[in-house]
């Protein structure tokens, strides 16, 4: 079984509890503004241009994004770590781009972890076939859930799909008694409004006993030179970020529906 894999990145702190290692999957069916991997978006490897300096002067260097691994090469990789993930209560967390677009792969991947007593978690958008969410669902052990935007024209405009299936997927999964934190990018002047802010809470109020906690993810710019590179459109190119302070009166006030939040990470 192969599947592509653009990133691997070790002694990850904020994509599920301990330390991890979180492996990046190439493919994605949404396309946020504010994309901090724009390079996981196309499920097929793709060129890249990064600008290296040597002895003074700026080359460009060609290289290729996305790169087939199969499932005995990349559970061999992931055993490297493995002291860390059990000195921490850590593991490996799959993430993209979007992880469910390769089902058939991640389940095998999740399937070898559970086989060596790795802890797993799935950071996902949810938009995917309920049949297959079920499917992985089966076989992780914690989902990072992200929710984007919660008025659907306003999700269809920055996402470039509807959000419908994803709370669907949601209830689902917490319907079913699997652990979920949900993960929220906060973008100003994007999903910050009061009456986004409004149907954050009233979700929140429904599912309290449900979920772990809710992480609120100040929006940055740091994928800036990512768009730059792929030649890519960044349409929030002047955008300021967000410092974790300024979600503070945010955080307090969703606390008040009994949920834990956590503001990063």
């Amino acid at each position: 079984m192969k599947g592509i894999i653009f990133e691997i990145r070790r002694f990850t702190v904020h994509d599920g509890p301990g330390i991890r290692t979180t492996v990046f999957m190439k493919g994605c069916p949404l396309s946020c503004w504010w994309c901090h991997n724009p390079e996981g978006q196309n499920p097929q490897p793709e060129p890249w241009t990064r600008l290296e300096k040597l002895k003074g002067r700026v080359f460009e260097k060609q290289m290729v994004i996305g790169q087939e691994w199969t499932t005995t090469d990349l559970m061999t990789e992931l055993l490297k770590d493995r002291v860390f993930y059990e000195e921490s209560d850590g593991g490996v967390t799959f993430s993209g781009g979007e992880p469910l677009m390769q089902p058939a792969f991640l389940k095998e991947m999740l399937a070898l972890c559970r086989q060596h007593g790795i802890h797993t978690a799935v950071d996902t958008s949810g938009f995917a076939p309920r049949e297959i969410l079920m499917e992985i669902a089966a076989i992780s052990d914690l989902f990072l859930y992200d929710l984007k935007v919660f008025d659907e024209a306003l999700h269809v405009k920055y996402t470039g799909v509807s959000n419908r299936i994803i709370f669907e997927n949601l209830h689902l999964l917490l319907d079913a008694g699997k652990p979920v934190w949900l993960r929220h990018p906060v973008i100003p002047g994007i999903n910050d409004s009061e009456d986004e802010k409004e149907k954050l809470k009233h979700l929140l109020s429904q599912i309290a006993g449900s979920i772990a906690a809710l992480h609120l993810l100040p929006y940055h710019s740091i994928a800036r030179n990512k768009y730059r590179k792929s030649g890519k459109p960044n349409r929030l190119e002047s955008l300021n970020d967000l410092t974790e302070s300024d979600l503070y009166p945010m955080a307090k006030e969703l606390e008040e529906t009994g949920v834990k939040v956590v503001i990063g990470g």
